[in-house]
Formats: C-alpha cells, sequence, structure tokens
C-alpha cells in the first residue's frame, strides 16, 4: 500500500473556529478546496467549472445539496479528467458541482485564500484519509 502525503494549511476563521485547506491541481492549475469530513462528497463550485472547462458536460443530480444552507440547491456532477492532491492523481473522477458562491464570498470577506471546493469524505474514505493536525498534513492510501 502506498502512500502520499499532502500539505495541509489550517486558516482561522477570526473567531468561529478554523479550517484546513489543501492544495489541488485542476484544469492545470493549482486552487485551494476545505477538507471538509463532514461533507460526503466532494463538492466543486459551478462557476469555476464553466470557466476552465467551457464545454463542461454538467448532470443534473436528483440529490439535494442538504447540509449547506439549503436543501433546494441545483446540484450536478462532472467527471474531471485529471485531479491532483499533492502527487496523489485521480482519473476521471466523478464531483458534484455546485453554486458555492456564498462560501467564496465569505472567504473573500474575512481575506482569506479564495477556494474553489470541498474535499469531501468521497475522498477521505476511498483512499483511507489520515488528517494530522499537529504536522499539517493528510495522509491518502492506495
Amino acid at each position: 500500500m502506498s502512500e502520499t502525503r499532502v500539505p495541509l494549511e489550517l486558516v482561522n476563521l477570526h473567531d468561529d473556529g478554523f479550517h484546513l485547506l489543501v492544495e489541488v491541481v485542476v484544469f492545470g492549475q493549482s486552487f485551494n478546496v476545505v477538507l471538509d469530513t463532514g461533507a460526503s462528497k466532494t463538492v466543486f463550485d459551478k462557476t469555476v467549472i464553466e470557466k476552465h472547462m467551457k464545454d463542461a458536460e454538467l448532470v443534473s443530480s436528483e440529490l439535494l445539496s442538504t447540509g449547506l444552507g439549503t436543501n433546494s440547491m441545483e446540484s450536478h456532477t462532472i467527471i474531471l479528467p485529471v485531479l491532483k492532491i499533492g502527487k496523489f492523481k485521480l482519473k476521471n473522477f466523478e464531483a458534484a458541482v455546485l453554486d458555492l458562491s456564498t462560501i467564496s464570498h465569505a472567504y473573500s470577506s474575512l481575506n482569506l485564500p479564495p477556494v474553489i471546493g470541498v474535499l469531501g469524505g468521497d475522498i477521505l474514505m476511498r483512499y483511507k484519509a489520515i488528517i494530522n493536525y499537529k504536522k499539517l498534513h493528510l495522509k491518502l492510501f492506495r
């Protein structure tokens, strides 16, 4: 079983807790996503997907997006040709696509690094993730 160690960035939400950010590479560019053990799926912002994948094949999903402050948000899925998390590479990864503008706005208003999505339980569970807060790294296993 091979192990990949991915650095994490701890951001202070100004008296409202902390988030862990993970750098990912999609569309050949680096972006930050929030590591969220409570999210069932990995999610990317619809605006970012549409901007970088002009011919994005979004597939409507019947699943409602509870947990993001609503249960009526339109949701989609997309197959990302390549998703890199550190040196960990996933090909043809199916991700959820939602309007995450409220999260982007919240980060911006707190002068935090922009985020384009959430790294969720689908990846964390499948690849037996171990989160080390002291050393600020994420381990993924194949």
